[in-house]
């Protein structure tokens, strides 16, 4: 039961994480639809192009969303958090909201990403 708790984030880190989260979610569609928009409007091609190349935007996106958006659990919130900084959805302001053992994580999570 010790290592399960340890693992969870702190109240108040998973209150700051649901509401920036939430922001996220925005900054991350706001993004798929501007590649959407992009898409849909190349110039030189057809309808049927741009509409397949929207189709592969949204199909890769979605998975993405899955996995940095769905099922928000407290004993999953800092890989999702981690996550959600690796595709560059927070600003360091926002992280600093954190506690410094939640940035140090998320730190640590970036470092062996790159």
């Amino acid at each position: 039961m010790l290592s399960t708790v340890s693992r969870d984030i702190p109240e108040a880190d998973w209150k700051v994480f649901r509401q920036l989260r939430r922001l996220a979610l925005e900054r991350f569609c706001e993004r798929v639809l501007s590649e959407i928009r992009d898409a849909s409007s190349v110039s030189g091609q057809t309808a049927h192009q741009r509409y397949l190349q929207v189709f592969k935007i949204v199909r890769y996106k979605d998975k993405d969303l899955a996995a940095l958006f769905d099922n928000p659990r407290r004993s999953t919130a800092r890989l999702q958090l981690s996550l959600i900084h690796s595709h560059g959805l927070l600003t360091p302001d926002e992280v600093k909201r954190f506690s410094s053992e939640t940035q140090q994580m998320i730190s640590a999570l970036a470092d062996t990403r790159t």
